[in-house]
């Protein structure tokens, strides 16, 4: 039964410790740093886990610069964010079959890779679920929160430095960003946590899959809202995604690319993620941005 779909954890926050590097132009490892992040775990159905990693609040400057990226990057701006929690992972088939009962057909099978194939309005029907039954208000990343997560203090291309390589990421490695040599095509995704995280603790920030996020697609930052915010005023029916995918070069893997698509199509390379605004339990299960959405969108899975 619904009821019992969810072991509901305690609310324990531990101290994660963990390494990420830094590369040069080259892709050479200039330095290896130790990190600590505050983490909880929450139990799903059958033991199934689900890591939450805590973001610090603070400010950054989001998008590219004017000699860099694309004009949907720009223009670069200045955004300030409370503290949040953001799934350590891109969400896994392992988690959606916990959650939801069900697949999407997704074109790289394995328990541990991340759920593919999915829509927006799947994402957003998984949060609900996610949130109806664990009291807690699971929602997508606003796309402001993504960036800042996948930064992790960096205003570099990479949050790992000036460019990437396929030890770092899973993209087309055929293609390279800068100086680095040319790595692996892995022809499908990974199983997250494959490679190294970032300064934040998150993995999987770039490439592997696209992430879905909350806000409407607009065409440039041009009156962005500066508090981290979800962007739905202005809305052109379309959703963005985040973080480059298998698929990809590494130029659309960067922190500040985006991708624009309906929110009923699911490709083979789309995912999600899920973030918290705060991790306390909730009686009614569902924050108040996600009602709204699901009153205007129908939310039945497409997979």
């Amino acid at each position: 039964m619904a009821e019992a779909m969810f072991q509901c954890s305690e609310t324990v926050a531990q101290t994660l410790q963990f390494a990420t590097v830094t590369v040069d132009a080259d892709g050479s490892v200039i330095r290896t740093e130790t990190c600590h992040a505050e983490r909880f775990v929450e139990t799903l159905r059958d033991g199934v886990a689900l890591e939450m990693i805590a973001i610090p609040g603070g400010a950054f400057q989001m998008g590219s610069r004017a000699s860099e990226g694309y004009p949907d990057e720009q223009p670069q701006h200045s955004a300030r964010l409370q503290p949040f929690w953001m799934a350590r992972y891109p969400v896994t088939q392992r988690q959606w079959q916990a959650v939801l009962g069900s697949l999407p057909r997704c074109r790289t099978v394995g328990p541990e890779h991340p759920v593919d194939r999915v829509s927006w309005h799947d994402a957003v029907a998984f949060c609900r679920r996610l949130a109806q039954h664990t009291g807690r208000a699971y929602r997508l990343p606003g796309e402001t929160e993504w960036e800042y997560a996948c930064r992790a203090g960096s205003a570099t291309p990479f949050c790992f430095g000036p460019t990437i390589t396929t030890d770092l990421a899973n993209y087309v490695g055929e293609h390279t960003y800068l100086g680095e040599p040319k790595g692996i095509y892995r022809h499908g995704s990974s199983e997250v946590g494959s490679f190294p995280p970032n300064a934040f603790g998150l993995c999987d920030m770039h490439g592997n899959v696209w992430e879905w996020c909350a806000d409407a697609w607009h065409d440039d930052h041009v009156g962005a809202p500066a508090d981290g915010s979800i962007w739905e005023r202005g809305a052109t029916g379309a959703r963005v995604l985040r973080g480059g995918c298998w698929h990809d070069p590494p130029n659309l893997c960067r922190s500040a690319a985006r991708l624009r698509q309906a929110p009923d199509q699911g490709e083979d390379f789309f995912g999600c993620r899920v973030a918290l605004s705060s991790i306390e339990r909730h009686q009614a299960g569902q924050p108040t941005w996600l009602g709204r959405i699901v009153r205007r969108w129908s939310t039945k899975p497409t997979g």
